[in-house]
Formats: structure tokens, sequence, C-alpha cells
């Protein structure tokens, strides 16, 4: 898989899990804390890639 792809599909996944994490209203539940290991895994990746994480995050966490 080319470089691009491998970002466009993280950036997709970080979008989507961000979503998620929103609409979950128990920040407590086991589920939202394994979205949220998701999410700092992924503002890493990102990060690394050179993308700026600041302009997609919607969490800010």
């Amino acid at each position: 898989m080319a470089e691009k792809e491998m970002i466009q599909r993280n950036i997709e996944e970080f979008s989507r899990l961000q979503k998620y994490m929103i609409l979950t209203s128990d920040k407590e539940s086991p589920a939202y804390k394994e979205m949220y290991e998701r999410y700092i895994d992924l503002k890493a990746i990102l990060s690394a890639s050179g993308v700026n994480v600041t302009e997609l995050d919607r969490v800010k966490g």
C-alpha cells in the first residue's frame, strides 16, 4: 500500500472514531476507554506522518 493511501485510511479511521467517541455518553465505559486508546494511537501515527491533527481533532483529548 502506498504511503498516501495509508495516510488516507488513517485519517478516515481517525474521523470515524471521533464520531463514535462524541456519540458515546459514558466517558468512563470500557468501550470509550478502548476508543480513546485507539484515538491516541492514530493521533501519533498521523502526526508522525506529517499530518496536522489539530485541524482534524474534534475530541481534543
